[in-house]
């Protein structure tokens, strides 16, 4: 366990809105890094001690009111919740961060950032959030970059369905993000492509796996990086077999036309496993020093004990990379106000937090030798 240590004097009041699996955990490890933390659900089940509040986290008026006693905000929500509570955030004048991985929301939250006095900060979690962190550093490693790759995948140790797959992660996230359009560069300019497109396989020690597109893991890499970076693209990893399933389902059965049924389905098949697997890969090709060369950043995390409990790998990486925000904020290495993107923070700062080395570890730190190996064909 992290032993508790003071925290910056301008952010020391955090509430954590969303007290889920993630959300509960965020709050937990703010407590051991001495903040106060408010806790705030609509379940009154999910929230414990003094500072608790169960309200209507879709109340505008309340939230506000809430937040004019606290510092800072991380959104715990689902991603449909979030542009109220970032909107309640930017009135009450206090910091908001999240985790969403939603383009609409991240936007509005952009909007918002023109106007306030704070910081407002969207994906804070693992896709977007620290692999953006990490192809920051791979852009700035390279003299020039052609080309960035960058893959993120939440999967189950032991899958035993023919979609491979469990739902450690909101349903209503993974419809989303299977459903609507991906942002990537192609010849240094934004496009637009479908999810579920562009299948490729990717092989990390001699376990083989897919990727696929997918909405909203770069967040705001595409802005930042259009004109410098010449091709840059997201895709989600999963087990082979997933994405042509997905893709039945969603677009054969016309369950990506109702979204909702979409979401129960899946939540009610396929239910969350405490084993699982959380895939990070990135990598960047282009010049350096007259020569050219390929840049990566590999990890495979698994389950491990934080702030007195085992979390899912999904659980505590998610939670690794908004604490590790909180932290750089607190001690005031990121901006005073405005909008912060994921991938200006430092990768250094960002693992030098205590939150950010838990991420900073190499593969075998978090791995066992009896990963399922899916052979190469």
């Amino acid at each position: 366990m992290d032993s508790p240590s003071a925290p910056h004097s301008r952010v020391e009041r955090v509430a954590v809105v969303g007290l889920g699996n993630v959300g509960r955990l965020i709050a937990d490890m703010l407590v051991e890094r001495g903040f106060e933390v408010w806790e705030v659900d609509a379940d009154g089940s999910r929230v414990a001690g003094e500072r608790a509040s169960v309200m209507d986290v879709s109340d505008p008026a309340a939230l506000e009111e809430l937040f004019a006693g606290v510092d800072a905000v991380v959104s715990c929500l689902p991603y449909y919740l979030n542009a109220v509570t970032a909107t309640a955030a930017h009135s009450a004048g206090v910091h908001y961060l999240d985790l969403t991985e939603d383009v609409a929301t991240s936007r509005l939250v952009q909007e918002l950032a023109r106007s306030s006095n704070t910081i407002l900060m969207p994906g804070c979690g693992l896709a977007p959030g620290f692999i953006c962190v990490v192809g920051g550093a791979l852009v700035g490693s390279l003299e020039t970059v052609d080309r960035m790759e960058l893959r993120v995948g939440a999967l189950p140790r032991s899958p035993n369905n023919a979609l491979g797959y469990a739902c450690n992660w909101s349903p209503a996230g993974i419809v989303n993000e299977y459903l609507n359009d991906c942002e990537q560069l192609r010849g240094g300019e934004l496009v637009t492509v479908p999810s579920l497109d562009d299948l490729e396989t990717i092989v990390i020690d001699g376990a083989r796996y897919e990727a696929f597109t997918t909405s909203g893991g770069l967040g705001t890499m595409c802005e930042t990086f259009a004109g410098r970076v010449d091709r840059l693209d997201y895709k989600t990893i999963r087990y082979p077999g997933h994405r042509q399933l997905m893709r039945f389902m969603l677009q054969e059965l016309g369950l990506g036309r109702q979204r909702e049924a979409a979401v129960r389905l899946l939540a009610d098949a396929y239910p969350p496993v405490r084993d699982d697997l959380v895939i990070v890969y990135a990598a960047a090709e282009g010049d350096e020093g007259g020569r050219y060369a390929r840049e990566e950043f590999v990890r495979v995390y698994r389950p491990r004990t934080v702030a007195g409990a085992t979390r899912t790998a999904i659980a505590w990486t998610t939670a690794a990379g908004a604490v590790g925000m909180v932290e750089l904020l607190a001690e005031g290495s990121l901006p005073d106000a405005g909008f912060v993107c994921q991938e200006g923070v430092s990768l250094d700062a960002f693992l030098a937090t205590k939150a950010g080395q838990m991420l900073a570890r190499e593969p075998r730190a978090e791995m066992h030798d009896d990963i399922p190996l899916m052979p190469v064909a």
